[in-house]
């Protein structure tokens, strides 16, 4: 398989390359600067619009979105080369709209719903958050317990939600809850739209993360929604949302690599300089092993990224990779930003550098869309049953 990126990709890539070095490296120190003095780890709301404007005028917005709502309608393979560039800086930008709820309301929104939500939506001029997980659940969405009960032709919505990013400011929210408790994950769970600022849906707490990021618990109390509020088919919430997480998975790999790459080459550009008694480090088979071995397996997390991209693009099943990926990408990130650090010695311990940063922000990524341990078990449990076909 050849995975020679077109002309136009490797434009398109080249143009992102030129925006985070010429916008989002430059603002770095503006977010390291705010994160040590116990602030967000954020360039600001004004360097934000700046840098949407900035986007917009590149044509580097509604990238994902249908053409018919003005968007360029780029396939997976293509995001692949977008989000790796992205992924060199420890700043967590994202061109809008955020494209994996916009994946999910692609594939379930109705008519009505494409005018109210999909179309502003995918302009990149709304914001919207995902409620799946919930205090206890774990990295199991299964196991949810938020329920949605038929009143007349409306829902009555009870439960509680957390780890909600954008939760404060998001225009709308997908809401996963239960329908039917005895169907559970196979036609038991349906996502809903929430508009803010709707009776009975409140953000309950702020929550501080690692990294002066910030998610939220949501508290849903008698809840009441217009029936026409469902997103998608009945009892058929899973499998856009497991949709939706594909695609975050494979963004969050490929943003992973292009970590790996800024880690790599700010040890290497350290190394050839830095001496210890009166040897240089790059000259020191331990400093070697530890870039030779992340280049290898960077090479090897690429290749396997863009063939789970091209697979997804011919209409393919990948749900099995998009775990290996995730897996892949967020240890390999985590393990090579913590050996750039220890090169460094104390430097790569301070808030001056954005090595830090990045480890925080990988750290957390081991986490979202699933930790490690579930996605192990789903590609252990997928080969099994290659294996043994009576396993169910």
């Amino acid at each position: 398989m050849d995975f020679t990126l077109t002309e136009e990709q490797q434009m398109l890539k080249d143009l992102v390359a030129r925006f985070v070095r010429d916008e989002l490296l430059p603002l770095e120190a503006v977010a390291l600067k705010s994160e040590a003095e116990g602030g967000p780890m954020s360039v600001g709301a004004e360097n934000r619009a700046k840098l949407d404007a900035r986007a917009k005028e590149l044509g580097l917005t509604a990238l994902e979105s249908p053409e018919e709502f003005g968007g360029a309608n780029l396939d997976t393979t293509t995001m692949v080369g977008i989000f790796e560039e992205l992924g060199k800086t420890c700043i967590d930008y994202w061109f809008p709209p955020d494209s994996p709820n916009l994946h999910m309301l692609i594939q379930t929104c109705t008519p009505e719903q494409r005018k109210k939500y999909l179309e502003p939506y995918a302009r990149g001029e709304t914001i919207s958050a995902i409620a799946i997980s919930e205090p206890g659940g774990g990295g199991d969405p299964a196991s949810m317990i938020t329920r949605a009960e038929q009143d007349g032709n409306g829902w009555v919505i009870n439960g509680r939600k957390i780890w909600i990013s954008k939760a404060d400011r998001a225009d709308f929210t997908i809401l996963m809850a239960v329908t039917d408790p005895g169907k559970g994950a196979r036609g038991g769970i349906s996502a809903f739209l929430v508009d803010k600022d709707t009776p009975g849906y409140r953000v309950a707490r702020k929550i501080p993360m690692i990294g002066g990021r910030t998610t939220y618990e949501i508290e849903i109390d008698n809840l009441r929604l217009p029936g026409d509020a469902l997103l998608g088919e009945l009892g058929n919430g899973y499998g856009p949302m497991q949709l939706r997480l594909s695609r975050r998975r494979v963004e969050m790999a490929a943003k992973c690599a292009g970590m790996t790459r800024r880690a790599l080459d700010l040890m290497k550009e350290w190394v050839k300089q830095r001496k210890t008694f009166g040897q240089l480090l790059a000259d020191r088979q331990a400093i070697q092993w530890w870039i030779a071995d992340a280049e290898m397996q960077l090479h090897a997390l690429r290749l396997t990224v863009y063939n789970t991209a091209a697979k997804i693009d011919r209409g393919q099943q990948a749900r099995t990779e998009c775990s290996m990926i995730k897996v892949m990408g967020t240890e390999l990130a985590w393990d090579t930003v913590d050996k750039a650090m220890q090169a460094y010695g104390a430097m790569g311990m301070t808030k001056e550098l954005p090595l830090q940063a990045m480890a925080n922000l990988v750290r957390v990524q081991r986490m979202y869309e699933g930790p490690s341990e579930v996605h192990r078990m789903l590609i252990a449990r997928h080969s099994l049953q290659d294996r043994i076909p009576e396993l169910s």
